[in-house]
């Protein structure tokens, strides 16, 4: 039986370690991934990688014994970021990859996310098949089928190489203008990349919290409340623009040349501003983004399409809809080009490449942009169904267009709101965005009351 302690989503596992995540767990885990990714046909390969956690290197070991001892041959990059493994995957086109990583989760967290031979998290009709295996019996192989094992020491470089190859990044004219630039890697994976990425693209670098120990400083999640030094150091060095990354590298935030944080969502507005300059199409995100998404995108005579919350919705739709950028609301960007997985070291070279072609500073970029207040909350999840909550707003709100790919969104031209019941937790998120902060509150307190009828 699973351990109820033990946090299962769509893309992998988590847990606090010794309190549901054990090296016992993280064993039958992987193990069950390795056999199931090899039972797919085609490679035996599966790529390995882990972020700086304090963790990480011993569920690194223990996760490549699994791998090895179900018959795959590992494919280890050592400490890395989830991008990297991704793009990895199929470079060696391999059955899948493995990320022990619990990205912004505070650090006595951490996780495996499991990703499959086409370089995306799992599905989760494959993340079903492979947690059968866990509770069936993994299939150990004997003696003269054990999996090997070799390393990839140039998988970082691969992926950066391929960001500065993208045919709209300007390297050369971003190296002639010497972008003064901050960055806070909350000692992640991101030191080991992020700087160096920089000094590719010929920026003067001021950086903090570099080392990649895992001993995080701060709560690693970039989000405006905990980015106070980065902020600091912006204003201290005169950079023109701040950047953090969390400790798996997949999402990026920024500070303004202001000094000012200016949340997540603006990393995929600024991203989708530049990119579609130079690529017409559609841009796809989740539910839950902000609406200066849409705005980006219409500036380009280009639409927004919407999928259910996770990394992996996003991706396979915008593969349907063949989305020339898309990502999510968290500060994922996802370029179709590169990779279909959200990519913090693409988002900064699109950044740059933004600032070379917009001589605006990035503070006036966002003032200049339409201002939306969002507002977040998590309530208890009602024993009863949800659905007595979606029809009440649908009943409440008849001018708001609806959605019901993933809970209830509804939608106006300046607002929305999204109720949904969380993956992981018994929560239901009710998330609201309007111009003012009022009335953000308001709707989200519309949703407070109607699950507060079903209590």
């Amino acid at each position: 039986m699973t351990d109820p302690r033990l946090m299962i989503s769509v893309s992998g596992i988590r847990g606090r370690v010794g309190h549901g995540l054990s090296p016992e767990v993280v064993a039958r885990y992987a193990a069950a991934f390795g056999a199931w990714a090899v039972a797919q046909g085609g490679s035996r390969a599966v790529v390995l990688g882990r972020d700086s956690r304090v963790s990480g290197p011993l569920f690194h070991t223990i996760a490549r014994a699994a791998l090895e001892s179900v018959g795959a041959d590992v494919i280890d990059l050592g400490l890395t970021t989830t991008p990297t493994i991704q793009m990895a995957v199929e470079h060696h086109h391999a059955a899948g990859g493995l990320g022990i990583t619990a990205s912004h989760n505070p650090i006595e967290w951490n996780a495996l996310k499991f990703i499959g031979a086409s370089g995306l998290f799992l599905s989760a009709t494959e993340g079903a098949q492979m947690r059968a295996l866990v509770e069936s019996g993994v299939p150990y192989v004997e003696w003269n089928q054990l999996g090997k094992t070799t390393f990839d020491g140039d998988a970082i470089k691969r992926h950066l190489d391929a960001i500065l190859k993208l045919p709209f990044i300007n390297v050369q004219a971003i190296r002639a203008r010497g972008f003064r630039v901050a960055y806070d890697a909350c000692r992640g994976a991101g030191g080991a990349v992020i700087p160096h990425l920089l000094e590719l693209l010929g920026c003067e670098v001021h950086e903090i919290n570099i080392e990649t120990d895992g001993r995080f400083p701060r709560p690693p999640e970039p989000i405006p409340e905990n980015l106070g030094d980065l902020e600091k150091l912006v204003q201290q060095t005169g950079a023109q623009v701040g950047f953090a990354t969390d400790p798996d590298v997949d999402r990026l935030a920024l500070v303004s040349d202001a000094g000012t944080a200016i949340g997540e969502d603006y990393t995929l507005a600024l991203a989708c501003r530049v990119v579609l300059r130079h690529r017409k199409g559609n841009v796809v995100t989740n539910l839950s983004t902000s609406r200066v998404v849409d705005d980006a995108a219409a500036d380009h005579g280009q639409r927004v399409i919407r999928a259910p919350v996770g990394e992996v919705n996003v991706a396979l739709r915008m593969k349907a809809e063949h989305a020339v950028i898309g990502g999510e609301g968290n500060g994922g960007v996802i370029l179709p080009e590169l990779h279909l997985g959200r990519d913090a070291p693409l988002g900064v070279a699109l950044v740059l490449q933004l600032m070379l072609e917009d001589p605006r500073p990035i503070s006036q970029i966002v003032s200049d942009s339409p201002r939306y207040a969002i507002l977040k909350e998590k309530l208890d999840r009602p024993n009863a169904p949800l659905d007595t909550v979606y029809a009440a707003l649908r009943a409440a709100f008849p001018d708001a267009d609806a959605d019901t790919q993933d809970g209830l969104r509804l939608g106006w031209p300046d607002r929305w709101v999204h109720v949904r019941p969380s993956g992981t937790e018994p929560i239901v998120r009710v998330i609201a965005e309007a111009p003012t902060r009022e009335a953000a509150a308001q709707l989200v307190e519309r949703g407070r009351q109607l699950l507060g009828q079903l209590a």
